[in-house]
């Protein structure tokens, strides 16, 4: 009975073992900070497409309008326009196309530094993306490799139990997984005048009754109801 109960001991360890590895804990707090980060690239991208192409269309409006310039400075400069009020108004024109040429180009190169900025956003972005996978990854390959060891040990002492357990009358047994279900083990050894499960000291009185009662008998722990198994430092 009490190697079963060792056993169960050494299953529940196991199993918490299992489920509290610390890389656990690790690559939860780490997947939180990934998704926020994917977010951050994504709208990044976005962004970056967004003002790629704001560029373009200044790029083009810039050209567009230096191209009319041009030809309508050519058309006076070859002097195809004689009629002075043709020609101030001509002059006229070419002015505000100076002007508006300027006024483009300075959005042209607004749209540039912005374009800029959030590139080297993007570039950031994603080289925390990859350094936050390549953390993950090491991690998750830690959290499988003591995963796995757990399992391998978990999988020998449920073998071992499966043994130990076929010893035991099913009746007693039945109370054990009953007991085992609540306290998590079902046995416990009395050593020193003590429970081994939640290490009350038991008066006189009590001994005295332990000490007489027969050897299949089944002694239970008044405090926590396991199956108290009498050794040879039981101190009876």
């Amino acid at each position: 009975m009490l190697e079963v109960a060792e056993l169960d001991s050494r299953l529940n360890q196991l199993r918490h073992q299992l489920s509290s590895l610390p890389e656990i804990r690790e690559i939860a707090a780490i997947e939180s900070t990934q998704r926020a980060l994917n977010d951050r690239v994504r709208d990044a991208r976005i962004l970056v497409d967004d003002l790629t192409r704001e560029q373009k269309k200044a790029d083009r409006d810039v050209e567009q309008v230096k191209t009319r310039r041009e030809r309508d400075r050519g058309r006076v400069d070859q002097g195809l326009i004689t009629n002075p009020k043709d020609l101030q108004r001509m002059n006229h024109e070419l002015e505000s196309l100076n002007r508006r040429i300027s006024d483009l180009e300075d959005t042209e190169l607004e749209v540039m530094e912005k374009l800029e900025e959030a590139q080297a956003e993007l570039t950031r972005s994603e080289a925390e993306e990859v350094a936050v996978v390549e953390k993950l990854t090491a991690l998750a390959a830690s959290r499988d490799e003591k995963a796995g060891e757990a399992g391998v040990a978990l999988k020998s002492v449920t073998a071992e139990r499966e043994t130990a357990v076929g010893s035991l009358p099913e009746d007693l047994l039945a109370l054990y997984e009953r007991i085992r279900e609540k306290q998590g083990v079902g046995a416990a050894a009395l050593r020193a005048r003590q429970c081994g499960g939640c290490n009350m000291r038991l008066n006189a009185a009590d001994l005295a009754v332990i000490a007489k009662a027969p050897d299949d008998d089944v002694l239970r722990c008044e405090e926590c109801s396991r199956i108290l198994v009498r050794t040879s430092e039981s101190g009876l």
